[in-house]
């Protein structure tokens, strides 16, 4: 009996192992997938003041630019979503990728202002199922209990992109041009494409047949059920206010440290890489703590909900204070935080998602969450803009902004704090699964 049983308990091992190294070895390309996805959408900012010159654009001008990356933000997000459901994810992120690439190519010459809009407007619309379906893949491979960390991970890699991204991009952008960089990004975008279709074969799309079968999944239910739980509405509404500051990190800030505070372009590079960092790492810390409340039995209701709405907050806390404060150390301090600690609550806020939303509906809810999403991406910078535009100097101005913008996020975190609690909501779909049986 037991020579039998000694083998058959080693290969199952292998076996466990195995799934163990394919499922973060497929983390680790939708890190990468994220690291490019940020670095596409922010080299327009690293460029932004160059970009205001060479096409002669107002304020206004430039914020109708990076607000038109999401104006098809929110129908990408849901018609790649609802695709994920039919398509391999290993072909519908490839796709993807060269559709990014191809919005870059006319950007490598001279162009106008509308072809300049009409690149970044096909950008946002193939780009905004692409955090959504990341945390819908790497969500697959792991047990509930520990999908926080791999989908910080995958958080922590948009943070990186730009960390990147930065110095590079910059550098490239004084050294030569613009339109250089563009260069640089389709290259790597072409790179990725070609390890993911051959590396990330057998990668989860979302199917009965290629679910491991090692993650155990919730219980089925109407769409109806799903879109009404406190934990959907809540999370939906921390990733508004969420969002909300990372539009503004992606379309402004640059901008704001070089034309409102001073920086001249290398330091504004050398300062943006600050609160990216500080996101990469927070992303990974707030995954495995949160984890690590659930392995101690605290409720998901606080290491998923709590959590993610406290970082939040405390992001909008920190943007209200350095509108408050002189130039100087003390404000990239408030502003590195503000740009940050909203970040690192997005793996851990989609993973609620994950606790109650099964997984064939899963990609097409997170894309509904995108969607959400992109209204505060096409609102925010336009408020900004605008704040800026009207404003007596450019400094009141951004301060302006920067603070209506923080006191959303507080506002919005503290409601949500009510809303999101899985254990209650997964009882609830439990309950409805029956009686519809």
């Amino acid at each position: 009996m037991t020579q039998i049983s000694t083998p058959t308990t080693a290969s199952s091992g292998r076996t466990r192992s195995a799934l163990i190294r394919r499922a973060w070895m497929i983390t680790g390309l939708l890190v990468v997938f994220m690291l490019i996805n940020f670095a596409d959408k922010s080299v327009i900012a690293f460029a932004g003041v160059q970009i205001q010159k060479d096409l002669g654009l107002t304020p206004q001008q430039f914020g109708m630019v990076q607000s038109s990356f999401f104006w098809l933000f929110a129908a990408g997000a849901l018609f790649f979503g609802w695709l994920s459901s039919k398509v391999s994810i290993r072909w519908l992120l490839a796709g993807l990728m060269l559709l990014w690439v191809a919005t870059m190519v006319p950007l490598l010459g001279t162009v106008s202002f509308g072809v300049l809009v009409a690149c970044r407007l096909v950008l946002g619309f193939a780009e905004g199922p692409a955090f959504a379906l990341a945390n819908h893949a790497v969500h697959s491979w792991f047990p509930p209990e520990k999908r926080a960390l791999p989908s910080s991970f995958v958080t922590a890699g948009s943070s990186l992109g730009v960390l990147i991204a930065a110095p590079v991009l910059t550098w490239i952008i004084v050294r030569w041009d613009w339109h250089a960089a563009f260069y640089l990004l389709i290259a790597v975008g072409l790179v990725w494409v070609v390890a993911w279709i051959v590396i990330g074969r057998g990668a989860p799309g979302e199917t009965a047949e290629s679910t491991p079968a090692t993650v155990v999944d919730t219980v089925d239910a109407p769409y109806r059920t799903i879109l009404r739980t406190g934990t959907v509405i809540g999370i939906a509404l921390l990733m508004f206010c969420s969002y909300w500051s990372t539009t503004l990190k992606v379309s402004w800030l640059p901008v704001y440290l070089e034309d409102g505070l001073g920086y001249d372009t290398l330091t504004t590079g050398r300062l943006v890489m600050l609160p990216y960092g500080l996101a990469a790492v927070g992303a990974i810390g707030a995954g495995w703590f949160s984890n690590r409340l659930v392995s101690r039995g605290v409720s998901r209701k606080v290491a998923r909900g709590y959590l993610s709405a406290g970082l939040i907050a405390g992001a909008g806390l920190t943007m209200v204070g350095f509108t408050m404060v002189s130039a100087g150390p003390v404000q990239i301090l408030l502003v590195s935080l503000a740009f940050s600690l909203n970040t690192a609550a997005y793996g851990v806020a989609l993973t609620a998602i994950a606790d109650v939303v099964q997984s064939r509906k899963r990609g097409m809810v997170l894309g509904g969450l995108g969607a959400v999403s992109s209204i505060s991406g096409m609102a925010a910078p336009l408020v900004l803009g605008f704040s800026v535009g009207r404003a007596a100097d450019k400094v009141s101005g951004y301060g302006t902004g920067f603070m209506i913008s923080g006191i959303l996020m507080i506002v919005g975190s503290a409601i949500a704090v009510f809303l999101v609690n899985p254990e209650r909501d997964i009882t609830l779909i439990r309950r409805r699964a029956e009686e519809t049986a």
